[in-house]
């Protein structure tokens, strides 16, 4: 018997004895009161019966009243597991205990509990929201386009040009799809996640080459350093993010600027830093811009913009490989992502 059993057991041996000596107590003092004098026997018997009735009557009242909050405790529980059963999860069990015991802890863990249910209801709501809003967008555009194709009066260019649009738009639409059902499979984990040891620079590198074509038609200047370091990492996701953060600098870099991208050995951590002369993000934005859906620039031309899911996909798999990233900004300046991993 450890000592917290220890005790509680004294105390009820105690409460008991209390309990007993105050009722036989209670029983003498209400015979003495009585107005006839009673044989010596008689007197101990009526003590001795007066006293148990009193220790019975007691008793039944603590019991009556704890089994009272007893069933008033597991009412409020059933009626609060009803709402959450029924979608509601704005719910708190809010009861006055006087030490803090296995129920206090369970109205804690409950409240927590419907606290995180609550949050994550409002994550799906947002999450559906912004998912309409993103899918409406395009097919609202192929729907127009579409019927106004349908119309003889159209010149071969114009019907091309409509084609095109159509065309653009049903891509934004697959790329949606296929960064939703990647960011569902990162985030539950089913994810293949397969760790093999091979040199980061040489990926940098070879995926830097293939965004030529796009570097080069804005006559961007390419500043680039890479030491020769080989990480233990899934190869094939590490190439997404390396690939999502270069084309977004070179996406909002206006022609002429440059690209920096360095890769250094620090504190047995690889540092990749990839910095770019761009418009910049606002230091509000700085703080969103890793978040599901969000546009770091609203005013952007709409043929730039993409779901704004490309930097939580990167953010996950960096997180997935025990790394960090963040971003520095200033607006008409430029924008610098910096990654650190772990050398493994």
């Amino acid at each position: 018997m450890n000592m917290k059993k220890r005790f509680k057991h004294i105390v009820g041996i105690l409460f008991f004895l209390s309990f007993t000596t105050f009722s036989f107590s209670a029983g003498y003092y209400l015979i003495q009161l009585l107005p006839i004098n009673l044989p010596n026997y008689i007197h101990y018997l009526a003590t001795i019966l007066l006293s148990l009735l009193i220790m019975f009557l007691l008793g039944y009242l603590i019991h009556f009243f704890h089994h009272s909050k007893r069933q008033h405790f597991v009412q409020e529980i059933i009626a609060a597991l009803r709402k959450i059963a029924n979608g509601d999860f704005n719910v708190q069990l809010d009861f006055e205990l006087d030490e803090q015991n296995e129920i206090s802890e369970l109205i804690g863990h409950f409240n927590h509990m419907t606290k995180q249910l609550k949050q994550m209801e409002e994550m799906r709501q947002e999450f559906i929201s912004n998912v309409s809003h993103e899918i409406q967008s395009p097919l609202t555009s192929i729907v127009g386009f579409a019927q106004a194709i349908q119309y003889n009066e159209l010149t071969l260019e114009e019907r091309n040009h409509y084609l095109t649009i159509i065309e653009t738009e049903s891509r934004r639409l697959s790329k949606l799809s296929d960064n939703l059902l990647k960011l569902t499979s990162l985030e539950s984990e089913q994810h293949p996640f397969e760790k093999n040891s091979y040199r980061l620079d040489q990926q940098i590198r070879h995926i830097i080459l293939a965004c030529e074509p796009n570097w080069t038609e804005k006559e961007l200047e390419m500043d680039v350093s890479l030491d020769k370091l080989f990480i233990t990492a899934d190869e094939e996701l590490m190439s997404q993010v390396w690939t999502n953060l270069i084309h977004n600098s070179i996406k909002f870099t206006p022609s002429g600027g440059q690209l920096s991208i360095r890769l250094q050995l620090i504190e047995h951590q690889a540092v990749i830093s990839i910095t770019d002369t761009g418009i910049g993000i606002s230091e509000q934005d700085q703080l969103h811009v890793f978040e599901r859906f969000f546009k770091a620039d609203l005013a952007r031309d709409r043929t730039k913009s993409g779901s704004g899911l490309g930097l939580s996909i990167v953010k996950k798999i960096v997180e997935m490989h025990e790394g960090q990233i963040s971003v520095e900004s200033k607006l008409g300046v430029g924008t610098t992502f910096k990654v650190v991993l772990p050398i493994l």
